[in-house]
């Protein structure tokens, strides 16, 4: 695995910003205004259990969760880049949440990046399923 991989780099600040923002670690709006700004405009995506979301549900999701998961904690492992061209890349990669009291649950996940003009990558597709 090629740690300096941008599209690496991204997955895992992109989860840090998820975990401040659900466990309530970050509370400031700004800060969900700046997780959100790392997805495309066109995002879609299919949760584990296969419900559908565009831009405008992850965004109402993730404003409803801010601070709804304290003690959250989220590992990254197995990042695997599937294809990178001039346009955007994908990107596999194993996430494991837990949280104090509950199950620890694991998921497979493949995110499509399209890259702007500027070179910035954005989320343009996430899939995730749950491992067996």
């Amino acid at each position: 695995m090629n740690a300096s991989n941008p599209c690496f780099d991204d997955v895992l600040s992109t989860h840090v910003l998820i975990r401040e923002w659900l466990s309530g670690e970050a509370k400031a709006p700004h800060h969900c205004a700046a997780l959100l700004a790392r997805f495309s405009p066109g995002f879609t995506m299919v949760s584990p259990g296969g419900k559908q979301l565009d831009l405008a549900g992850l965004t109402a999701f993730f404003q409803g969760a801010g601070g709804s998961r304290p003690g959250l904690a989220m590992r990254i492992t197995d990042l695997t880049l599937i294809q990178e061209s001039a346009a955007g890349a994908t990107v596999s990669y194993r996430e494991f949440q837990s949280l104090p009291g509950a199950e620890n649950t694991e998921r497979l996940s493949t995110v499509v990046y399209e890259k702007t003009p500027d070179g910035s990558l954005l989320w343009r597709h996430l899939h995730e399923t749950w491992a067996a």
